[in-house]
């Protein structure tokens, strides 16, 4: 097949011809759609923009350009990690696979090498690895308990200045509900991350309080004109229903910026009336949900008995997705306690959240759920996860041709396209970043 050019400096204008596009990600689709949603057009890019977005001529397949039905896909768009946790694997393996083990090794790493130079180290490693693979845009929780948050954040300002223009970041405090009944220190956290222009957030569990807790969250917000995003209900516990409780108190309190709400788990584990009765509340919201297939499936229902893993804590997408409700899925932890793998590709979350949650036959738009979903829930600007005219020349020429194709390997040899160039980024080898960590401790 033939490769395609970088621009020259005298005539940035190109055309990759015969490239297959799909019908979710393109504002008005004018090309003969086949089953799995692709058509072949010929996108045009010039002054760094698309130019262009025209059906194929059928009758001149191998004429100049031509490439043959390979895939393009806009740059992803990745919503829900963890930067300040990823690759402390190597120093602080989870001993057991546990949530609980995870929580405890985390904990223990943090108090003792989370300097700025170590976060900083960590970050920019995880963000190359996700510039190389395609992504545009991340958002990041951190760890915010004192005294981390007077570490973690001002590394984040740095981060996102450095990488302006490559990789948009966004962060959120993270928080435990609990942490909330102090007032003093939540509102001084409130203060920061409204001066780093962040995203309020907090994991929820079922306190006795919880609702009071929630209030408290949600008035702040308001106070600040901050957006929310919480963790929710990371457990196979029936009784775990913080997600409706958000949901009520976003109607409760008239909330109109975005809510985003991670994991769920709990509702593949309650009755079906009861989920149901949630989703029908989350849909009358803002709220967006995030699913993290990878990172759930390797925590939950992790037994210590040499048994087997019978639920699997996915959260009901399809059902969400059938009531209006904005789905996401992401990459969360990366090497790190909570998850032992991951790489920041988004082709890969996707590719497992394809098997793990049945987002095919039909495929239909589910592409959206790491491409416009994400940016419309991170609120990103004009045109990110999608293709259009006018918009940034950003996309992935991938070699796969079709679903299968394209999901069945690990597509290396993507060319990842950032204002109509391909990019000169190889993944940085992991000897780096031992390097990089022996010099931040």
């Amino acid at each position: 097949m033939a490769q395609p050019a970088a621009d020259s400096p005298s005539d940035d204008r190109q055309v990759l011809r015969r490239v297959r596009l799909h019908d979710s990600t393109l504002a008005r689709p004018t090309a003969v759609h086949d089953s799995e949603g692709f058509g072949l057009y010929d996108l045009a890019i010039a002054g760094g923009r698309i130019a262009a977005i025209t059906p194929s001529a059928p009758d001149c397949p191998g004429g100049s350009g031509d490439l043959g039905g390979r895939i393009v896909l806009p740059c992803f768009i990745d919503c829900h990690t963890h930067l300040d946790k990823g690759h402390i694997w190597a120093r602080r393996p989870n001993p057991d696979g546990s949530f609980a083990g995870a929580l405890e090794s985390v904990a223990a790493d943090r108090e003792a090498l989370w300097t700025a130079a170590d976060v900083e180290a960590r970050m920019e490693f995880a963000l190359r690895c996700a510039y190389a693979h395609g992504t545009r845009a991340i958002r990041t929780h951190l760890d915010s308990a004192p005294p981390q948050d007077a570490v973690s954040w001002p590394v984040f300002e740095k981060m996102r200045a450095r990488w302006a223009g490559r990789i948009e970041l966004q962060a959120v405090c993270l928080i435990g509900i609990d942490k909330v009944r102090e007032e003093d220190a939540f509102a001084a956290l409130v203060a920061r991350v409204r001066a780093a222009g962040g995203v309020l957030g907090a994991v929820t569990f079922m306190e006795p309080d919880i609702v009071e807790l929630l209030d408290r969250v949600f008035a702040a917000a308001i106070d600040n004109d901050l957006e929310l995003d919480f963790h929710v209900d990371e457990t196979l516990e029936p009784g775990a229903v913080s997600l409706r409780l958000i949901a009520e108190a976003a109607a409760r309190h008239s909330f109109e910026r975005a809510i985003m709400a991670g994991h769920c788990c709990s509702l593949s584990s309650q009755a079906d009336d009861d989920a149901l009765h949630t989703l029908d509340r989350v849909a009358a919201t803002p709220i967006s949900v995030v699913s993290l297939p990878m990172c759930n499936l390797y925590l939950q229902d992790r037994r210590a008995d040499a048994t087997t893993p019978r639920r699997r804590g996915v959260t009901l997408v399809h059902e969400m997705k059938a009531r209006g409700v904005n789905v996401c899925v992401a990459s969360d932890n990366t090497r790190d306690p909570f998850y032992a793998y991951g790489d920041l590709d988004m082709l890969e979350v996707y590719r497992m959240a394809t098997r793990i949650l049945h987002l095919d036959h039909p495929v239909g738009d589910w592409p959206r759920a790491v491409l416009a979903n994400p940016a419309a829930a991170m609120g990103l600007g004009r045109g990110r996860g999608r293709l259009a005219v006018g918009e940034d020349a950003d996309f992935i020429l991938f070699k796969g041709r079709g679903w299968t194709e394209l999901l069945s390997r690990p597509e290396s040899g993507r060319i990842v396209y950032r204002g109509g160039r391909p990019i000169e980024a190889a993944l940085p080898d992991y000897a780096e970043l031992d390097h990089l960590m022996e010099q931040a401790t």
